[in-house]
């Protein structure tokens, strides 16, 4: 009987250095939101020199920009294509997404970092760079598991499907897009950097605006005005029992490890524009998030509820309510049963790999799966190399060793989901 785990490992290790070589590649493109054409047509390039179907386009047009998922701060794409390549299978077997994204968030301040953002650069085991944690590492854990399979001789039963998006980092309009243009399966994988945790469940999250207002009056008579910036101060208090009443009711044992499973966070706030008068308008904006199975439309209807029994202690809100504005980025929910199929084979997997049993949990945070699990009928599991503890942040680095058991683990799984033949 053949020993397939072995034969992986070690085409792995034959293809490791040109593997790392190629994630050095990537990390060195500074694929930013609006400009990942260079880094998609490589990418485009590499898939059909593996024999795959390539579909490279720019998105856009109707359905997309007013799909009542789609979010993004943009409407053109030009610079930003997206790449699909398909492995088609011989026929009979499952098929299966491998998701990821190559827009990264911007450097930062370049000071901040030990060696240039866009670097590549190998120290002790890890590769430096914006975007090698989130998510080019486990991009090439996907790519090189194919890669792997296909120098083994093994054709799978199923269909794999590589996506190569775009605009995950904005709300996922790159996955919508090519949801939109056809291309499900019955099962998906998204290695985002979970440090090897599976993560079968996933928050979603919406951003909301706030306007709080006042009545200005001179600083010195400040009774005679309405501060915006205390009643703002009502406003958080209320937001603050709605995020503990909506957690409460969490009672799945995924976020057991998590001190605030669905947290409702408040990132901006502005307010007055001088120290001598009251203040008539503070602006707040914040993230909610949205638990599993969770309607996104039902998490809109509790905040907006929370805000109007403000009236209820406070006549001023009764005259002048709290507005809320739902804008920019959003993510959408996704849960998958602990029983789906590819729970249990990749969990074989893992163990076989590593000699230890996966930490399966919830996501906390969004990812492109909540549209393919919500929107294609695609179940889509989370699990990858890397640790968002490092993800946008300076020096952001993927310990290699990881990237390459991921790719070990995600193609003994391709191959027991898919089903296989060998020449």
């Amino acid at each position: 009987m053949t020993n397939w785990q072995a034969l992986i490992r070690e085409q792995i290790e034959k293809e490791r250095a040109a593997a790392t070589q190629l994630l050095q590649e990537w990390v060195r493109e500074p694929s930013v939101q609006g400009e990942e054409r260079s880094i998609q047509e490589k990418i485009a390039q590499r898939l059909h020199a593996m024999g795959m179907e390539v579909d490279l386009w720019v998105m856009g047009g109707e359905e997309l920009l007013k799909h009542p998922y789609f979010v993004s701060p943009r409407s053109e794409f030009s610079g930003s294509p997206n790449v699909v390549g398909v492995w088609k299978g011989t026929g009979g077997g499952r098929s299966i997404i491998l998701n990821g994204h190559v827009d990264v968030v911007p450097a930062g301040d370049p000071a901040q970092w030990s060696h240039d953002p866009f670097s590549g650069e190998i120290e002790e085991g890890k590769l430096y760079g914006r975007g090698s944690t989130d998510m080019k590492g486990g991009n090439l854990s996907s790519l090189l598991a194919i890669q792997v399979l296909q120098a083994l001789g093994i054709r799978l039963k199923g269909d794999v499907i590589f996506q190569s998006v775009v605009e995950e980092e904005s709300g996922g309009a790159g996955t919508l897009a090519a949801i939109l243009r056809g291309y499900k399966a019955d099962a998906a994988l998204i290695p985002e950097p979970t440090n090897m945790k599976i993560f079968p469940k996933q928050q979603g999250s919406m951003w909301f605006r706030l306007t709080v207002k006042g009545r200005s009056a001179h600083g010195g008579t400040r009774y005679e005005g309405v501060s915006a910036i205390e009643k703002s101060m009502q406003v958080v208090t209320a937001i603050s029992k709605l995020e503990k009443e909506r957690n409460d009711r969490i009672v799945d044992p995924l976020y057991a490890k998590l001190p605030i499973p669905i947290p409702i966070n408040l990132g901006v706030i502005e307010g007055g524009k001088w120290p001598s008068s009251v203040a008539d308008l503070v602006k707040l904006e914040g993230r909610m998030g949205v638990a599993p199975g969770e309607k996104m439309e039902a998490a809109k209807r509790e905040m907006e509820e929370a805000l109007a029994a403000l009236a209820h202690d406070d006549p001023w809100f009764a005259e002048h309510p709290v507005e809320l504005e739902w804008f920019g980025a959003r993510w959408v929910p996704g849960d998958v049963g602990e029983d789906h199929p590819l729970m249990e084979i990749l969990q074989d997997q893992f163990l076989k790999v590593t000699g230890e049993r996966a930490v399966v949990e919830a996501s906390p945070w969004g990812t492109d799966g909540g549209l393919l699990t919500t929107l294609a009928d695609t179940p889509a599991i989370i699990v990858g190399p890397g640790t968002t503890a490092v993800a946008h942040y300076p020096n952001e680095s993927v310990e290699l060793d990881e990237v390459f058991r991921c790719a070990e683990i995600f193609a003994l799984t391709l191959m027991e989901w898919c089903g296989y033949e060998t020449k």
